[in-house]
């Protein structure tokens, strides 16, 4: 009782507070929707433009460092580095308001929210198009079918508008950073000497396979450096594309949560928001625990596949030295890894994917469905102030219209929370392009991060690093304690200091790894100078010819004139004519009527040899006549008289020559020398030509004299253990007449000691009528082993044949027995003559015998051919040896057989 007593007390408080909330309900509700408003709008800003917690203070970290405590690069995730990098590159991609891009965005802005006005007229139409039908109102159907079929014209132009205008975004970004990168990577013009692609592919260690970030654009110029080929390619494109449409994936939906949350408050009342905000909000932060780094993941995918191409690049590029090395099973093992490692990758973010798409769609999808059917009955079971519903046909328009806004809101909210998985994906393509040109500034301005070798941390060596010297324009070479050093930081020459004038040509000669080409590079501004100083000529002046000249794509034209266009070949007055002489000079004056004409466009680089294309470079060097020319083993593979030639032209040109080399006969043309002895000293002094010629040329007759020493000492102790054997042994030929050495020549096949030859075919045995010679033709079959590299080279098989000619001459008492090979013999010949005759001293009883073999390599390629010889000369003395063996083991059992003795076993 008492109880009811204090309810009843409170009824009237409770309908005092009702009215009075009827009666500012309107206030009530016009306050609800503009915290709604500004709730989502915060929300979007703290959830995906404010930095996170404490991500400001490790900016500056993970900005200079490139990796983080344990090691690995930092993690990419949507915070205040992102932010930093990602307006870095707005800059860039919309360089003003009015700029190209900034107009398609306000003109893709303008289609979106007109989108979303047509989506809340065609929401209220659908309601109205249901309740016509409940009602069976046939003139309202058909007028609401009218409005239907008429909005739908400008929706669908909106709509194709909105991804034409996103596609045109994305190229339009692609387009402004790939033009930034190539300004970077090639230079702004031909003053620019920063030489950014070479120096980020030997200077700088930030992006390993840099080719994964370049656009197809710099596909046209294919540099030997692995930087920057692909990048642009995979990563620009990419951060392009998601760009372009996070605007609208953030935006648009933004938008329309807003006006469509609106227009239902309206419809059932603001209060429903509230549950439905609420709702939402435990949700989504649910589902945000739950999202996996997207980001992370995206940026670490395309690293790995820039490795697998990068090992697929490497193959091709050198399957030549591949395949003689015989390195598949290596290469295979190689790109499986790589991409094993990429799948490994893809299978684990799709597991995840998996899991948060289930969580995703169930949250989003099914638990805000049920959730807004909720918020859409409440017209039907409540009494909204200010909402009529009389009849059934208002019931069902208000539920069908209120449904389509709020299923609209529901999937604009999805996409907001679609959009931070995107955001994150944008976040990883944002960090590969940032760094790509945050490295190509610092190298710009002479900052590298490059792995050092372990000498370059002591203090010494730390100093020189940290060193920088001077390089002043001359007209004279000159180098004042100028340091060497590698890219890793490995100090070749610690003060080098030397001086050439122009026309004292300089050669410059050393082991392997001593500095010769770091010089080079110096010279050509490719490396830093460390310390001293330089004065040289301006690069322009300087023409580079490696041993392996470069080729480019073009017509023949172009590789004479290179780098030059056929404009600029004009403007100097030169003609085709005057290429024409240059190539005479060379040797090459043919290739032009063989080639088809100057016009013609090929791979040069595979149709020409190398000696060829040595020639090219050096008709390129007389078509620009540079004040200096850097000669790096220009000449290897072209003849001498040619190299002559090039060489005397070069100087009545006026070109001060700047030559490695190690070719004796290059010597003369150079008055310098630079001489490296690999240890970090150097030796420079004038060059007498025949004098030093003289002492090269007794320095190698003594090194060769000492080379045969051991093949000498080895030769003379197999010919002291034949004699030992000869004398040992009393079935030697030496000890039997011609006669029974010429029955054992027939009968030498098969025994037990020359098991290789597996069968004897008799082409031909007559006799001339003339002379009596007794001819013998015969070809014997032979099994053995081969190695696997000559299996692999060459072909064939264990199989061998081998065809055998002898002639017996009764009249001269000679028996001459010749073999030949016939497998691999388009390789190698293999001719071995043996010859019989009565001893002078013991005519009747004791026979000589001579043994000769003449070993040739037929192969144009040096050392495949000697190795090939070599192994040849090591299977002929196993075959000779046995093949003795095997002669004496008959002639034994013919003599003992003639004889009635039992033979005897021959250790």
């Amino acid at each position: 009782m008492d109880a009811l007593s204090v309810l009843r007390s409170r009824l009237p408080k409770g309908k005092h507070l009702a009215s009075t909330y009827a009666l500012h309900r309107p206030v009530i509700q016009r306050a609800i929707t503009v915290s709604f408003v500004l709730y989502i709008l915060g929300n979007s800003y703290y959830a995906f433009a404010r930095p996170q917690a404490n991500s400001s203070s490790r900016t500056s970290k993970r900005s200079s460092k490139g990796k983080g405590k344990d090691g690995k690069p930092p993690r990419v995730e949507v915070d205040a580095v992102f932010y930093e990098r990602l307006s870095g590159l707005l800059r860039i991609v919309i360089p003003g308001l009015k700029s190209k891009e900034a107009m398609l965005l306000v003109m893709h802005s303008s289609f979106l929210v007109f989108r979303t006005v047509l989506s809340l007229y065609v929401a209220d139409l659908d309601g109205k198009i249901v309740s016509s039908l409940v009602r069976a109102e046939t003139i309202p159907f058909l007028t609401n079918i009218l409005r239907w079929l008429l909005v739908a014209i400008p929706a669908t132009y909106t709509n194709s508008m909105l991804g034409y205008i996103q596609n045109k975004l994305a190229i339009a970004y692609r387009t402004r950073l790939t033009n930034e990168a190539m300004k970077q990577y090639l230079g702004e013009d031909e003053e620019d000497g920063a030489k950014i692609y070479y120096k980020l592919a030997n200077l700088d260690d930030r992006i390993k396979n840099a080719d994964q970030y370049v656009s197809t654009l710099l596909l046209h110029y294919k540099f030997e450096t692995h930087a920057a080929s692909r990048m642009i390619t995979v990563d620009i494109n990419r951060f392009s594309t998601h760009l372009a449409a996070i605007y609208s994936n953030l935006a648009k939906p933004v938008l329309d949560v807003i006006l469509y949350n609106y227009q239902l408050s309206r419809n059932v009342g603001a209060e429903g928001l509230v549950v439905l905000t609420f709702g939402v909000q435990a949700s989504a932060a649910l589902l945000r625990a739950c999202t996996p780094r997207f980001g992370d993941y995206a940026s670490t995918e395309a690293a790995l596949s820039g490795e697998l191409r990068h090992s697929h690049s490497r193959l091709v590029e050198s399957a030549e030295e591949v395949a003689f090395y015989g390195g598949e099973e290596t290469e295979k093992y190689i790109i499986e890894r790589d991409y094993f490692r990429l799948v490994k990758h893809i299978n684990r973010v799709l597991r995840m994917r998996l899991w948060h798409g289930i969580v995703e769609e169930g949250i989003i999808k099914w638990l805000w469905g049920a959730l807004g059917l909720c918020i859409c009955a409440i017209p039907v079971f409540f009494k909204v102030p200010g909402i009529v519903a009389n009849d059934m046909g208002t019931r069902t328009e208000g539920f069908v219209t209120n449904r389509r806004l709020l299923l609209s809101a529901s999937d604009a909210f999805g996409r907001v929370m679609y959009s931070y998985k995107e955001l994150s994906e944008l976040a990883g393509y944002t960090a590969r392009v940032s760094l790509l040109f945050d490295t190509m500034s610092d190298v710009r301005k002479g900052k590298f991060q490059k792995q050092l070798v372990s000498s370059a941390d002591t203090d010494s060596n730390a100093r020189v690093l940290r060193g920088r010297g001077k390089v002043i324009e001359s007209e004279d070479i000159e180098f004042i304690d100028v340091p060497i050093v590698s890219p890793n930081g490995d100090i070749l020459v610690r003060a080098l200091s030397f001086h050439v004038k122009p026309g004292e040509h300089l050669l410059i000669i050393g082991p392997n790894g001593c500095g010769k080409s770091s010089l080079f590079r110096i010279l050509g501004g490719l490396w830093p100078v460390y310390g001293g100083i330089v004065r040289k000529p301006p690069a322009n002046d300087f023409t580079y010819i490696p041993q392996r000249p470069y080729l480019s794509l073009g017509t023949l034209r172009d590789q004479v004139i290179y780098p030059h266009s056929r404009q600029e070949m004009e403007d100097r007055g030169i003609a085709d004519r005057d290429l024409y002489n240059i190539l005479a000079v060379v040797g090459m004056e043919g290739i032009v009527e063989r080639e088809g004409g100057w016009d013609v466009a090929r791979e040069w680089k595979d149709a020409l040899s190398g000696g060829d294309k040595q020639r090219i470079a050096m008709a390129r060097l007389f078509y620009h006549e540079p004040k200096y020319a850097i000669l790096d083993e220009c000449t290897s593979a072209v003849p001498l008289e040619i190299e002559r030639i090039m060489f005397e032209h070069a100087t009545s040109l006026g070109i001060t020559l700047l030559t490695v080399s190690h070719r004796p006969s290059l010597w003369q043309y150079h008055s310098m020398i630079l001489q490296y002895d690999g240890q970090g000293g150097y030796v420079f002094t004038e060059l007498d030509a025949e004098k030093r010629l003289a002492l090269q040329e007794e320095k190698q007759a003594l090194e060769q004299k000492l080379l045969s020493v051991p093949k000498i000492k080895e030769r003379l102790k197999e010919l002291k253990a034949m004699r030992e054997e000869r004398a040992q042994s009393p079935t030697a030929p030496a000890r039997h007449n011609w006669a029974t050495v010429n029955h054992g020549v027939w009968q030498k096949y098969p025994n037990p000691h020359s098991g290789h030859v597996v069968s004897v075919d008799v082409l031909d045995r007559s006799v001339d009528p003339v002379t009596g010679i007794l001819r013998t033709e015969r070809v014997l079959g032979c099994k053995q082993a081969a190695p696997k590299w000559v299996v692999k080279l060459l072909g064939g098989s264990d199989d061998a044949f081998v065809r055998e000619v002898s002639f017996v001459d009764p009249q001269t008492s000679r028996t001459t027995v010749t073999s030949v090979n016939l497998s691999l013999s388009q390789y190698i010949t293999v001719l071995e003559t043996i010859s019989y005759e009565p001893s002078a001293t013991h005519p009747t009883s004791k026979t000589d015998f001579r043994q000769t073999a003449e070993i040739q390599s037929r192969m144009s390629w040096k050392t495949i051919g000697d190795r090939l010889e070599m192994w040849s000369v090591d299977r002929f003395s196993a075959n000779a040896a046995l093949g003795r063996l095997g002669f004496e083991h008959v002639l034994r059992s013919l003599r003992e057989q003639r004889e009635g003795q039992p033979m005897r076993a021959i250790s």
